[in-house]
């Protein structure tokens, strides 16, 4: 377990950068997770289920201005930048996870 904030900017304007943070890599790519729901809930208001696969998360991701995320490293008491990149690959191994856990 380390802490992480993950750090998200929508669009290219300051006023729109939020944090959030988290305990554990699986518990921020549930929040980067949410985001896209949210998105995805705000733009199909009137349909009750909403289907996705990782490539449209993916896509999602990539219209982000930014999206980053800064690792807690106990053994320097720092925090490490990651990518979008490594946030696209933490959460396909989520995804995946959660699809074989459905499929059981």
């Amino acid at each position: 377990m380390s802490h992480i904030i993950l750090l998200v900017q929508p669009d290219n304007r300051p006023e729109t950068r939020t944090y959030s943070d988290y305990e554990s890599v699986n518990e921020c790519m549930e929040g980067v997770r949410r985001i896209y729901e949210e998105h995805l809930k705000r733009i199909n208001p009137y349909t009750p289920t909403i289907t996705y696969d990782v490539t449209q998360l993916f896509d999602f991701l990539d219209q982000l201005a930014d999206i980053n995320c800064l690792v807690y490293q106990k053994s320097t008491k720092t925090y490490a930048p990651y990518s979008k990149e490594w946030i696209k690959e933490k959460s396909y191994i989520l995804l995946k996870k959660v699809a074989e856990e459905y499929k059981n």
